[in-house]
């Protein structure tokens, strides 16, 4: 039996999203960061890393087919260029942001889809414009909603901003989209050539 949730991630709102850039076709796909495994469902064959023990037996206790690793997605052994698609949804700032996109990089089969939903912290006016103008409709869905999370998922604030975060990716997935969303989040979309 499913536990029912009785709280809205705030990271489940970009699930529909990342559900949607899993290519055609996709027969393997990586979940770094995985959580309680809500992206482990649209592929034939998934696994799940995540460096919290906590969220890996939620994950094993909500999903039956999926593998989940607990471990550090920068050194666990994974195969390389064996995955369609690889995501990562607000993880990728708990480790170190070049090693870890170099590693999805390296990951991903020739023309597999790497997508990245981060967090970043403002740095500059026009950052904290668009922070304070989203404040009143982030809180009111939050408390709607009752926003919340898994007790053993951990957290960190964000260590670059957004303006860091493009640079870096840029270097690391040449091509790269770079889109800016409420709730201090961003979005990376690559394809690998």
């Amino acid at each position: 039996m499913r536990e029912q949730r009785p709280y809205w991630n705030t990271n489940v709102a970009r699930h529909s999203g990342i559900l949607r850039a899993v290519p055609p076709g996709c027969s393997t796909a990586l979940d770094v960061g995985c959580g309680d495994g809500l992206l482990a469902r649209r592929c034939g064959r998934v696994v799940g890393v995540d460096s919290s023990a906590g969220m890996v037996a939620r994950a094993r206790a909500l999903h039956a087919e999926p593998t989940f690793l607990e471990g550090d997605f920068l050194t666990i052994d994974l195969p390389a260029e064996g995955f369609d698609f690889v995501c990562s949804v607000t993880a990728v700032h708990h480790m170190d942001f070049t090693a870890a996109l170099t590693r999805m990089r390296e990951l991903l089969c020739p023309g597999g889809v790497l997508l990245v939903v981060g967090l970043a912290r403002e740095e500059t006016a026009a950052d904290w414009a668009r922070r304070v103008a989203a404040a009143p409709l982030v809180r009111t869905v939050k408390v709607l909603r009752r926003a919340g999370g898994p007790a053993d998922m951990p957290e960190a604030a964000p260590g670059m901003s957004y303006r860091e975060v493009r640079e870096a990716a840029e270097q690391v997935l040449p091509g790269v989209r770079y889109r800016w969303h409420v709730l201090r989040r961003y979005s990376l979309t690559w394809q690998k050539p």
